[in-house]
């Protein structure tokens, strides 16, 4: 899906200010409001323009705590992968599910309000889980850089 050097100038626009309206998306990106529009909407038709998301920091809500979880499955079972991500998407304190090829099947990050919290959610929702054959945790002790914007 090719996208041109005013697409991308739109792009860069709006990763750099998601919540901007339409016009001053538009005036940023040097073209008029209604061809940023059609753009945009072509841009979602195709699959590259997804959505626009709020960005919560949930640690500002009291949640203090992420883990992630290294979890290598039992693949000795057919469904293995579907079963376990199934019940994985099930807990609410999972923000991310990501799969693997390799040692490591998948990664879960959870976030919590403290350790006692962590312990509850490891204690009655992951070791509940099915198929999981070894499960790693590393503790998050800070971000050094987050790349959710595109070089384009």
């Amino acid at each position: 899906m090719q996208v041109d050097d005013t697409d991308r100038r739109l792009l860069r626009q709006l990763q750099a200010d998601p919540a901007q309206p339409v016009a001053e998306l538009a005036r940023r990106a040097n073209m008029t409001e209604a061809t940023a529009s059609r753009r945009l909407d072509r841009l979602r038709t195709r699959g590259i323009l997804k959505g626009v998301e709020a960005v919560i920091d949930w640690r500002a809500l009291g949640w203090e705590v992420e883990v992630s979880l290294r979890v290598t499955l039992d693949k000795t079972n057919p469904r293995a992968f579907d079963e376990f991500l199934a019940a994985a998407r099930n807990v609410p304190e999972v923000i991310q599910i990501q799969t693997f090829l390799g040692r490591v099947d998948v990664r879960l990050n959870i976030v919590a309000r403290d350790m006692r919290h962590y312990q509850e959610i490891y204690r009655e929702k992951i070791l509940t889980l099915p198929h999981i054959a070894d499960l790693e945790a590393l503790m998050h002790v800070s971000e050094i850089k987050r790349g959710e914007t595109l070089p384009l």
